[in-house]
């Protein structure tokens, strides 16, 4: 190459992101879709990325299209690359008062009614401009969608001791802050001999039917079980809390439920809720990419939440 002539970026952020939509998506159209372009458009930038690079980034694999090794390689950097952007446009829509800028929030159900709908309502309020998006998902979802850039703010929970919790592992790298809180309750049929107990323990429940979640769901109870000498035996399986109350109404089991689920509807008639003695509460998250908080639409999404986990009755800060 002449020592004059211009040398051309052969990786550029364009680059990263339609490797990344063409490996999520599994398609050259549904990728062009996801990046709001056109087809034609997409197939054109395929081509003059492998004549740039010298090496083909996609085959063909049947009617789909999947990433070479080339490509999964460029696809790998997105997320890092496309986060360092977003800080650096939103750090100047600061200067321009944050009247910009996206933020892609996940949270865990009992969120979605408990604190969701307020953060929005607070962050439509304060800053009308930016775009504020949600997707309900359990916290190794939440973790996942961060990790591969389907969302920037991941509302998760841990129980202290769960072999199952999901930030050891799989939020490694990422930022996992705690912010507060959520006490877990006893849920009883309002006729249960023992509803009125003040001196109820866990022990005294052994013989019970319980209704539990799934089974990737229900570690912390049967480590607390376990704990207060026996094993729980679990006749109902579900992780819908409305339905958990009704098969508690109708005397169906006993149950434990974090405080969030069961302030985020009104209690059914038939039920009571007591203190769950000696029991370790639920630590509430924020997980986000390394460096994603100098994002301004993303600090202004993690503090508002800060701010209204923070209100009288809402959680307790961690210890």
């Amino acid at each position: 190459m002449d020592a004059e002539t211009p040398l051309e970026p052969v990786v550029d952020a364009h680059t990263l992101r339609l490797m990344k939509a063409i490996g999520d998506e599994g398609s050259l159209t549904a990728a062009a879709t996801a990046l709001g372009y056109s087809q034609p458009a997409v197939s054109q930038s395929v081509r003059r990325i492998e004549q740039r690079l010298g090496v083909p980034v996609v085959e063909r694999a049947g009617r789909r299209v999947r990433l070479t090794e080339a490509g999964r390689v460029l696809a790998r950097h997105a997320p890092a690359v496309t986060t360092a952007l977003e800080a650096a446009v939103g750090e100047l829509a600061e200067l321009r008062g944050l009247r910009a800028g996206r933020v892609r929030v996940a949270a865990f159900p009992s969120a979605s009614s408990a604190v969701i709908p307020r953060l929005l309502r607070v962050l439509r309020t304060r800053h009308p401009g930016m775009e504020v998006t949600f997707v309900e998902a359990e916290p190794p979802e939440a973790i996942a969608a961060v990790r591969a850039d389907r969302a920037d703010v991941g509302i998760t929970f841990s129980f202290p001791g769960d072999r199952r919790d999901p930030h050891r592992l799989s939020a490694a790298g990422l930022e996992v802050s705690t912010l507060g809180e959520d006490d877990l309750l006893l849920v009883l049929p309002r006729d249960h001999p023992r509803a009125h107990d003040g001196s109820l323990t866990l022990a005294a429940l052994a013989d019970e039917e319980w209704i539990a979640g799934c089974p990737d769901c229900r570690g912390h109870l049967m480590e607390l079980c376990e704990g207060a000498g026996f094993r729980p035996r679990v006749t109902f399986e579900t992780d819908n809390y409305l339905a958990v109350e009704a098969l508690v109404a109708q005397g169906m089991g006993v149950a434990t439920l974090p405080r969030w689920a069961v302030d985020s509807f009104p209690a059914l008639p038939g039920i009571v809720t007591r203190p769950l003695p000696a029991a370790d509460p639920r630590s509430i998250h924020v997980v986000t990419a390394r460096e994603a908080q100098r994002v301004p639409a993303i600090r202004a999404t993690v503090d508002a939440l800060r701010a209204l986990l923070a209100e009288p009755g809402r959680t307790r800060s961690p210890a």
